[in-house]
């Protein structure tokens, strides 16, 4: 198969660091030895003294793995023709990979603050936490849409918003988001088992035992990834299952009275607790994308979007509710209190299988599991986008910067280990925020700028051709045209052409404005934003999810336009 000069261009002004020309195989697959090293140019290839040195090594490295069926690609975009044409087979990878990485205790680990942080009712906890991570679906649902459209990673597809340079910046907010739920991940795997052994275990060998059990997933690649999380999936969900079960035995204590009374105060902590569990789906958004890019392109949007809404949505409700009632327990329950003041959410759930003896040990040991699913899927995204940040670091391979990144978050969990109450309640809804202003640039693009009344405004990516003004925008509209019926709206093929792709200053300033919001509406331990303040007495309301979108909502569409006349991208 060729290309022509024209499809993938180096680029020319303001050349960035991470510059890449894409080589192509005769014979095309996932795990292309030459596409091992992203950035790894002909002109590397031709020049002798390439070989010698550092990257020389990575590429035999990656050559040596490839052999051993390690996904070795970087951030090259997918074609049609390298995608898998059993949608089958996709369709149960992918509900599996949902099922193991959204049924486990990364998403309940949120809920149980709802009664042991928030001091919140029965009824206030289900209706803030069902409906707010509902929300949070929706979010991630529609960012996965690019996925088939564009067979790239999400924050290489969010360059057609934020622009070549800019969208680094997007890129490392993505970073630090996966990486805090890494850090979540392996505290709660610590927690659980220092409880199981009664201190035995220390806590940080629980933390240790997580990320390397992760990594040595993640480097194998994205076909490795899904069958571990396929296999994972109903054993895990299947555990949950019978923590109701067990649990059932002392729901007799729960309460729907609030640990407090002061009105102001109660209404706050709903609306943190409420952006707390928004923030637990919502943050799939930013690497969504990432699990689609092997579907066909003609993959109906519909079908995607309840895909990726239900594929959350149940498992997530599923544990969610279950941490919800064994929190709401502890705060009657002595024991079950105890239990949590002394090894956290390990021992609450370790004293709810205490009945059950080795039975219970065996079930735990089970729920365990869904950590390293989480975290396999956290560190495999990640290193795409520290690839985005520079050419010198895309052309490090992806395998090894699992390792980094693997080593920085454990580095992480093992400095917090024993804050995990603070870390999950601050540093979340911080998460929600970022996603949520990235989900409705996305979304206004799309629907307003993607479409019939503005296509002709697209100069660069839709090159015009003809020698009037009005041949060239009929070219443009054709260009356009042809692209809309496929249901891609955009041209994917410039994804690595700088001349081509947006500039993204609309975007970039749009989540400058927004940022401003999330800064007058967030409730935090450290700030308490003065809107936040007004709504929710002693300690406010976090509301910045609802502001900060706003803002880059109104402000976005403006400065898009004007930048699209101006720039033509």
């Amino acid at each position: 198969m060729s290309y022509s000069k024209d499809e993938f261009k180096l680029p020319r002004k303001g050349e960035d660091e991470n510059a890449q020309e894409i080589q192509v195989e005769e014979e095309p697959q996932l795990n292309s030895s030459s596409n091992s090293l992203a950035g790894s140019d002909s002109k590397h290839a031709n020049n002798p003294k390439s070989r010698n040195g550092l990257f020389d090594y990575l590429a035999q490295a990656s050559a040596k793995l490839d052999s051993f069926g390690v996904e070795t690609r970087g951030i090259e975009r997918i074609e049609a023709y390298e995608r898998s044409t059993n949608k089958t087979k996709q369709l149960i990878s992918v509900i599996g990979l949902w099922l193991s990485a959204c049924g486990g205790l990364s998403s309940m680990s949120s809920f149980y603050l709802g009664p042991l942080l928030f001091e919140l009712g029965l009824k206030k906890t289900l209706i803030a936490g069902l409906i707010g991570q509902a929300l949070g679906c929706g979010i991630a649902a529609y960012c996965s849409l690019m996925g088939p459209r564009s067979g790239c990673r999400q924050m290489v597809s969010a360059r057609f918003l934020f622009g070549w340079w800019f969208v680094k910046l997007v890129s490392l907010v993505s970073i630090i988001g996966v990486m805090g739920w890494s850090v979540v991940n392996c505290v709660v795997g610590g927690q659980i088992l220092a409880s199981m052994s009664d201190g035995k275990i220390p806590l940080f060998a629980g933390i240790v035992i997580i990320a390397v059990i992760s990594l040595a997933v993640a480097i194998g690649g994205i076909k490795q990834l899904l069958k571990v999380e396929t296999l994972l999936s109903l054993p895990v969900n299947f555990a949950f299952l019978l923590l109701y079960v067990v649990a059932s035995k002392k729901f007799s204590y729960l309460t729907l009275e609030d640990p407090i009374s002061d009105p102001a105060t109660l209404r706050g902590n709903w609306l943190s607790f409420f952006s707390l569990c928004y923030s637990i789906t919502s943050t799939w958004g930013s690497i969504a994308s990432d699990y689609y890019i092997l579907f066909p392109e003609n993959t109906p949007d519909l079908q995607v979007f309840c895909l990726t809404f239900f594929g959350i949505l149940i498992p997530t409700t599923f544990v969610g509710v279950a941490g919800l009632l064994i929190g709401n327990v502890a705060l009657t329950y002595q024991p079950w209190g105890d239990a949590y003041a002394k090894y956290g959410m390990g021992g609450l759930l370790n004293e709810s299988f205490k009945p059950w003896g080795g039975g219970g040990k065996f079930l735990l040991i089970l729920i365990f599991l869904s950590l390293i699913s989480n975290n396999i899927l956290n560190t495999y995204s990640a290193a795409f986008g520290v690839q985005l940040a520079g050419r010198f670091l895309a052309r490090i391979p992806r395998w090894l910067w699992a390792f980094f990144l693997t080593a920085f978050y454990l580095v992480c969990a093992l400095v917090g280990r024993n804050k995990f109450a603070t870390i999950l309640g601050n540093f979340l809804p911080m998460v929600g925020y970022w996603i949520s202003m990235y989900f409705i640039i996305l979304l206004e693009e799309n629907t307003i700028f993607r479409t019939d009344l503005f296509k002709h405004l697209y100069t660069k990516e839709f090159p015009p051709e003809g020698n009037t003004e009005d041949e060239r925008n009929a070219s443009t509209t054709l260009l356009f045209t042809r692209e809309l019926r496929t249901e891609k709206h955009y041209n994917f093929s410039v994804w690595n052409d700088y001349d081509r792709l947006s500039h993204g200053y609309a975007a970039t300033a749009a989540f400058i404005i927004g940022a401003t919001g999330a800064a007058v509406g967030m409730s935090q331990t450290y700030w308490i934003g003065p809107v936040a303040r007004r709504i929710g007495g002693e300690y406010g309301g976090d509301i910045a999810m609802w502001l900060c979108m706003g803002f880059s909502g109104v402000s976005f569409p403006v400065m898009r336009y004007f930048e699209l006349k101006k720039y033509g991208r």
